[in-house]
């Protein structure tokens, strides 16, 4: 049964490397919801977040594929509950519009959004939340006019995990051949 999984994989900072992990996706026809690519915490080392609706077997074996990447260090791959998660949302609405309507900055405030750019043609909001929480405010401003939209990809925390700069201090501690790749 398909459902939400959040992939995170760490890698060095390589050319190519994003196209080479995106063609693993397309070859298996999985359609990718969300891309972030960003450094780590670890100096040198950069994370790629990525969304997609599918099977659990499936995501399974990617995973594994997407490990054997040269420049790819380790991929995990987790369901919502497992791991804290954020989107970026930027809305573009008419200034003259909004100015006259008390109720939208009420609804601004209900949904955490604030104001970061405003002119006398527009004003820009930015909310961050979960997918469901961004979606709700498009339609409220979409009563008044809503001119664009845009969402950042996805960022996300593993609940449960140290840190991969403590999985690197680990890995770094052991001696050759007492380590594998799932150790890491």
């Amino acid at each position: 049964m398909k459902q939400e999984f959040t992939i995170t994989i760490y890698t060095e900072n390589q050319i190519g490397l994003l196209n080479r992990i995106a063609i693993m996706f397309s070859r298996r026809k999985i359609n990718i919801e969300s891309l972030n690519t960003s450094p780590s915490e670890v100096e040198g080392i950069h994370r790629f977040t990525i969304v997609i609706n599918e099977d659990e077997d499936a995501v399974r074996k990617i995973v594994k594929q997407i490990e054997k990447q040269v420049g790819v260090i380790k991929a995990y791959f987790n369901k919502p509950d497992e791991i804290v998660w954020q989107e970026l949302a930027l809305y573009k609405v008419a200034t003259d519009v909004i100015a006259e309507k008390v109720v939208v900055e009420r609804l601004l405030r209900q949904y955490g959004a604030r104001a970061v750019v405003i002119r006398k043609d527009y004003t820009v909001f930015e909310a961050t939340g979960q997918r469901e929480e961004t979606d709700r405010l498009i339609e409220v401003l979409g009563e008044y006019g809503l001119i664009e939209f845009v969402r950042s990809a996805r960022v996300a925390i593993i609940k449960n995990s140290k840190g991969f700069h403590e999985k690197l201090k680990e890995f770094e501690s052991l001696q050759p051949g007492e380590y594998t790749v799932d150790s890491i």
